[in-house]
């Protein structure tokens, strides 16, 4: 007999990741059959995983050599030279922060779509585990009621009834069709087995997709966060930030890697197991559910038959049987025995509700709710589930892109910030005297320069004082050499500068016309200090 499933196909994807290289750790092909006991095919999986980690090793071989050639080969510090190399580190933290984002959005609609497939197969497994527990409740509920309370009223009436042997004869054979119901419902399967394991699968898978659903949501924030800072380093010109950040770029992309080889695993596994998922299911219930009922639930289609029409309709007879002996009981018998119709009645009860429970088991055992199920769970993960463990391997692999241009960038920033630091701190004059430079200069070398400083102003004038008598007390100049001196030095006036007025200090901030207008009135006042002191 021909099995062809017309319900379930699986997606293309899943045959390509199915054909993947299967090797173990001996570097020896093995089957691609799913098999998640075998030890040679854990090893497959293994092995990707060790070949993510060797593109991880790659990439930081890479960004070592690029480093050290950047450390070892240093260019002319030429401003024609510097342009095109901050062209190119603005350039490549723009491609950094762009790819980070594609990276993030592909991340995030990965983990959803993985999260809906695996909700869709913990629903199914839910809704599958509750179908089995239904069924194993209405035949314990059944057999219960079989054996005890039918027994109990047969045995009353076997002695109410002991004058006719006629009813203790129907009394006999209707204990014969209880007996038959309950040995047609020993032989279903047992279903409490198969429901407690899916009951804990289920469990298991919820609680491991809850981590690794909260675990990618932290990485993507986290690369989020990292791209967001590194700009603000770069935008800023912050050494102590863009440091940072490429430790921790350095952090992200070994968890870029690390996630790549985990989802690149999980796919591939998953993928082989949806590739032929029916010979996995057969081989996990074997000796719990025969093939012929796996068979059933599985294919769920015309040519196979119902394996549980035989004992329900067995069943079914049964109770119409018995049905039918108690309602000639309450026709002749309880005129003859009136305290018989209690018991009667009692039995009557009992099976009406054990054929409305024969109509609830035969809706729960029939094919079309547990293969729905089945295929839902099919659907969900290795439609939704694999595609978007498929995502989150290309978040990862852009994610990892991304990390690494923006390592390869920030050591070029920082080279550039200092270079620019130092530009700016050489581009001061050399004969500003107020250049702290220039005074360090001067104090190591006297000789440097012929031009007074504003230091060596003041010792001028202090002994210039002490060889003349001192000098009567000046008094504060009115307001209008205050404003002419203002409006001499460029800036407006500010009455708390007076005391400086006169001392030849100059104001706080000063341009360079300033210091020219200084300049030259320090010479003319030295040269009449030098005209007074001849004199």
């Amino acid at each position: 007999m021909s099995l062809t499933r017309v319900d379930y196909i699986a997606p293309w994807w899943t045959y390509w990741l199915h054909n993947f290289p299967h090797i173990n750790l001996r570097f020896q092909p093995i089957d691609k059959s799913f098999q998640p006991e075998d030890e040679n095919y854990q090893q497959s999986l293994i092995f990707l995983g060790c070949v993510a980690a060797a593109g991880l090793g790659l990439n930081l071989l890479c960004l070592a050599v690029y480093l050290s050639f950047l450390c070892c080969c240093r260019k002319d510090e030429e401003e024609e030279t510097k342009k095109p190399n901050s062209c190119c580190v603005t350039w490549s933290a723009v491609t950094a922060g762009l790819i980070t984002c594609i990276s993030v959005g592909v991340g995030f609609y990965g983990n959803s779509e993985t999260n809906d497939g695996v909700y869709q197969l913990t629903y199914s497994l839910y809704n599958a585990n509750h179908t089995l527990g239904g069924v194993d409740s209405l035949v314990t509920g059944t057999m219960g009621n079989m054996r005890t309370g039918l027994h109990q009223h047969l045995a009353r009436l076997d002695e109410i009834f002991a004058t006719r042997g006629d009813y203790v004869q129907t009394l006999q054979f209707m204990q014969q069709m209880a007996d038959n119901v309950i040995k047609q419902l020993l032989g279903l399967p047992d279903w409490d087995e198969a429901k407690v394991d899916l009951a804990t699968v289920a469990d298991q898978t919820a609680n491991i997709e809850y981590y690794r659903w909260l675990t990618y949501l932290l990485l993507l924030i986290l690369d989020l966060v990292i791209c967001l800072l590194a700009c603000l380093g770069l935008a800023k010109q912050s050494r102590w930030l863009l440091t940072t950040m490429m430790v921790f770029g350095v952090l992200t992309l070994i968890l870029s890697w690390t996630s790549l080889g985990a989802d690149l695993a999980a796919a591939v596994g998953t993928s082989d197991f949806c590739v032929s998922p029916d010979k996995y299911v057969m081989g996990q219930t074997k000796g719990i559910i025969t093939a012929d009922i796996v068979h059933y639930y599985i294919y769920c289609n015309q040519t196979l038959s119902n394996p549980f029409q035989q004992p329900l309709t067995i069943f079914q007879r049964s109770l119409t049987t018995m049905q039918i002996q108690i309602q000639g009981l309450l026709q002749f018998a309880v005129p003859l025995f009136p305290t018989a119709e209690r018991d009667l009645l009692g039995i009557q009860h009992l099976l009406n509700s054990s054929e409305a429970s024969l109509h609830q088991l035969t809706a729960l055992l029939d094919c079309r709710g547990l293969n729905k199920d089945y295929l839902d769970a099919m659907v969900g993960v290795c439609y939704d589930g694999v595609e978007g463990v498929l995502y989150l391997c290309l978040f990862s692999i852009l994610a990892a892109c991304a990390f690494t241009v923006m390592l390869c960038a920030i050591p070029r920033a920082l080279r550039q910030i200092a270079s620019s630091r130092e530009r700016d701190y050489d581009d001061i004059d050399e004969e500003d005297p107020f250049n702290p430079r220039a005074r360090r200069i001067g104090s190591q070398n006297p000789n440097h320069a012929n031009m007074h400083s504003f230091c060596s102003y003041s010792s001028s004038m202090g002994s210039q004082n002490s060889l003349h008598p001192p000098a009567p007390a000046v008094s504060n100049p009115p307001m209008s050499e205050y404003m002419n001196q203002t409006a001499l030095f460029g800036g407006n006036p500010r009455y708390e500068n007076v005391p400086l007025i006169g001392r030849g200090s100059p104001p706080p901030s000063y341009s360079p016309t300033m210091r020219a207008t200084y300049l030259s009135m320090t010479e003319e006042q030295s040269r009449h200090f030098g005209s007074d002191f001849q004199a």
